[in-house]
């Protein structure tokens, strides 16, 4: 995004004469938000745009203009995908899908284009570059950690043919084996399971509390509320402890990508 939201702040913050640490206190943020902020690396919430403007006794310019992005997201994941950006940790549950961080190119292109209603090509080109602008959370190598629990059925659904399907599960592999992401399958043979009715992304943050993303067909609900973070924490950790291990995914990725290969 445009720094332009983060210098403002900065020259607002040292009109005041005020160190980051002061306003962090004032505004009851970590030092730490406040640079990330004022870096142009993270977007604040509503609520900590109101508390600064407070802070500073800027009106409700910092709440009014909020940094807007030209990203092609559904309205009730735009939230948890800025969120997604700040994470130090992410543990995804797939479905039906692999994840949209763990997308390959041919992949996203094949899933965009099952929109219904159908959407013309510039638009789901639109939606492909925001897709795989997410995907960039793993060019660090170090963070967010990822983990990715995936339901069976992700690896059969056959999502663009056998060649796409086979580039993504290798992809899969690769980050898995270069230690980039932990990846674990839920068998077919485990019956039901906690996560079965819907896909799950659980966020961790430097400096704010943990969130839970839950999405269902064309709904989306971002958790905050403690309580309810925590069930779905469990509820992962549940299903988690009944998923192969990741030696045994490896082995089982590696074979229906073997499946898929030499095929159209």
């Amino acid at each position: 995004m445009s720094n332009i939201y983060g210098d403002w702040l900065k020259q607002q913050r040292e009109a005041a004469d005020l160190t980051q640490q002061q306003l962090a206190d004032i505004a009851i943020m970590t030092r730490s938000h406040i640079a990330h902020i004022e870096a142009g690396r993270r977007v604040p919430s509503k609520e900590d745009a109101r508390r600064l403007d407070r802070a500073l006794n800027t009106g409700n310019v910092l709440s009014s203009f909020l940094p807007e992005e030209d990203a092609a997201v559904a309205d009730y994941f735009e939230a948890a995908r800025q969120l997604e950006s700040q994470a130090v940790m992410i543990r995804e549950f797939a479905l039906s899908f692999v994840p949209g961080i763990l997308q390959t190119e041919g992949y996203a292109r094949a899933v965009l284009s099952t929109a219904f209603p159908r959407i013309g090509e510039e638009e789901r080109d639109r939606r492909l570059v925001t897709r795989l602008e997410r995907a960039k959370v793993l060019d660090d190598p170090v963070t967010p950690v990822v983990w990715a629990l995936l339901d069976e059925a992700v690896l059969h659904r056959r999502i663009g043919g056998r060649r796409v399907m086979a580039e993504q599960l290798g992809h899969l592999v690769r980050l898995a084996e270069g230690g980039r992401i932990q990846v674990h399958v839920l068998p077919f043979a485990l019956g039901t399971h906690p996560l079965l009715s819907n896909m799950l992304t659980l966020m961790w943050f430097e400096d704010q509390p943990p969130v839970a993303y839950a999405e269902g067909l064309h709904m989306g609900m971002l958790h905050d509320a403690p309580s309810v973070v925590q069930e779905l924490q469990h509820r992962y950790d549940f299903a988690l402890g009944n998923a192969l291990p990741l030696k045994e995914t490896l082995a089982l990725l590696t074979a229906t990508a073997r499946g898929y290969e030499g095929h159209d």
